[in-house]
């Protein structure tokens, strides 16, 4: 598995991609603290990830996922510190984890790891 630590100031654009790229993939989301790992959705379509910068603040990421037609799911991440793209090997896109400074470390699992560019336009 390969690690991809995101900037801080690459998040807003990393997102925006990441999102664009990803919609429509199928995910699971956990939260993962000293007690183990939680799950909060499974299989549900990824609409989007978006970050909220604050100077001199606390930034915010927000998880929405969707399954159509009715079900809508969101997490927010308060005072996340790291982002880092999980990866197979052959850099298929595995996981998104998001660590945060006032809770657990959130993870956004796609159901199966793919290329993107093996996918384009298919979602």
């Amino acid at each position: 598995m390969l690690l991809q630590q995101i900037p801080h100031q690459q998040w807003p654009a990393f997102f925006d991609s990441f999102s664009r790229q990803h919609r429509g993939w199928l995910v699971s989301l956990e939260l993962i603290n000293a007690g183990g790992a939680q799950a909060l959705a499974r299989d549900l379509a990824l609409e989007g990830i978006d970050v909220d910068m604050k100077s001199g603040g606390e930034d915010r990421i927000s998880i929405v996922l969707t399954n159509p037609p009715a079900e809508h799911f969101s997490n927010t991440i308060t005072a996340p510190t790291r982002v880092t793209l999980k990866k197979t090997e052959e850099g298929a896109h595995e996981a998104l984890q998001i660590e945060s400074a006032s809770g657990p470390t959130t993870v956004l699992r796609f159901r199966s790891a793919m290329l993107p560019e093996m996918v384009d336009d298919i979602a």
